[in-house]
């Protein structure tokens, strides 16, 4: 048996005896849907420098820079608004669906998950969403089809219909602090669970790459699905370099 068949073997034994899994994505799982991770060629942060959270709530020149990029198709289509869920997304959907996987904490903020189907009660969102917007007053949700009437139209940028707060696109600035709610959750996920797959991400981003050593050093098992060696690749019971997407699809029989 070749090293690669033995470790797709391995992956199978590890997920059909685990009981409660957590899978963790990063930006690696959306780049076959067309989507390059943020640092890569043609990726957010190398067309863009990003705006400072601070800086977006006191000077409204940041906020028209922001909702003038939030707005612009070639912008938008880094963020993944209008991708499509790929197959490694269809596979996790089945996991859940199936009663394997009991949350699907992701970095991700393009809505992907969602789109496959995972039920939004079974995903957890680290930085958030770039899907809509939300009030940083009273976090009341607005979709982004009226704010960009108002902007494109008008110039006018929207502040929140109930009580008249500033809004921002619903995803984790520079300098935001990371939202307490998920951060939470997700620990919880994690120190619930037996099996924890960590799915196309670097694992360099803290404090969300914390997560997989949390699960290990809770006695988990611990999969790394990634293209590249990634610098927790030490802790893990298996690590996988291969394609996401066909890796998952053939594991879990989904195209």
């Amino acid at each position: 048996m070749t090293d690669d068949r033995w470790r797709l073997a391995e992956f199978r034994r590890i997920l059909d005896n685990s009981k409660r899994a957590v899978i963790f994505t990063g930006a690696g799982i959306s780049t076959e849907s067309g989507i390059p991770d943020f640092r890569s060629p043609g990726g957010v942060w190398t067309k863009y420098t990003p705006i400072q959270y601070d800086d977006y709530i006191s000077s409204e020149e940041a906020r028209r820079e922001a909702w003038q990029r939030n707005l612009d198709d070639a912008y938008i289509s880094t963020l993944g608004a209008l991708a499509k869920s790929n197959r490694g997304h269809r596979a996790i959907e089945k996991l859940v669906r199936d009663g394997k996987v009991s949350a699907v904490i992701t970095q991700n903020t393009d809505g992907l998950h969602l789109k496959s189907g995972v039920p939004e009660e079974n995903i957890i969102e680290l930085h958030g969403n770039s899907t809509y917007a939300s009030c940083l007053a009273c976090g009341l949700r607005h979709e982004l089809e009226p704010i960009a009437k108002a902007f494109l139209a008008e110039g006018k940028i929207m502040d929140c219909e109930a009580c008249g707060g500033l809004l921002k696109a619903a995803t984790i600035s520079f300098g935001q602090p990371m939202p307490e709610a998920p951060m939470r959750r997700a620990q919880e996920e994690t120190l619930a669970c037996d099996l924890f797959l960590a799915i196309g991400s670097s694992l360099q981003v803290y404090p969300a790459a914390g997560f997989p050593q949390n699960a290990a050093k809770n006695g988990a098992a611990l999969v790394i699905l990634n293209r590249e060696p990634t610098q927790l690749d030490s802790f893990a019971d298996l690590v996988l370099n291969m394609e996401i997407g066909q890796t998952l699809g053939d594991t879990v029989e989904v195209n």
